[in-house]
């Protein structure tokens, strides 16, 4: 992960309970099958934090609350709240969002990911990098920063 940590003693919370989903009985494999908050929640509240070995869900970073699905026009928004206001790793922290809907969501999906409005010190920078396709991609070829959001993502058996 990090050293030198920005946030030394994070609050950590208690994780939600997982809610079983249920399939209906008769599925077609070729309907497109609706995304709601639930699921979005699912795919993303294991993401680790950067800098901390606790979850993006039990550092409360990322709610249920705080994600939009409009599923009849293929847009999901997740808006995250980094725990402190200066905190160096929120971009790291949306691009780790980011990447891990690109890779769970059909690509008909487009993502939106932001900081909650007020959170942090670089607020528009931030939700300017994380939408613009270009930088995020670029991103993504830094190999020091492809590994850190590939160990954001691993998962984890806890």
């Amino acid at each position: 992960m990090v050293s030198g940590l920005i946030n030394a003693n994070p609050v950590v919370y208690e994780r939600k309970e997982r809610r079983i989903r249920t399939a209906p009985s008769e599925v077609d494999e070729y309907a497109v099958e609706p995304i709601d908050q639930q699921e979005i929640f699912d795919h993303i509240r294991d993401i680790k934090d950067p800098e901390h070995p606790y979850s993006l869900e039990e550092l409360k970073v990322i709610t249920e609350d705080a994600i939009e699905v409009d599923d009849q026009h293929n847009c999901v928004r997740v808006t995250f709240t980094p725990t402190v206001e200066h905190c160096s790793m929120a971009t790291v922290i949306g691009l780790c969002l980011q990447v891990k809907l690109m890779r769970s969501l059909p690509s008909r999906y487009k993502v939106d990911i932001r900081v909650a409005p007020g959170t942090h010190a670089t607020e528009a920078a931030v939700n300017k990098q994380l939408n613009d396709k270009e930088r995020v991609a670029a991103a993504l070829e830094n190999p020091n920063l492809s590994s850190m959001v590939d160990e954001c993502l691993a998962p984890t058996y806890a």
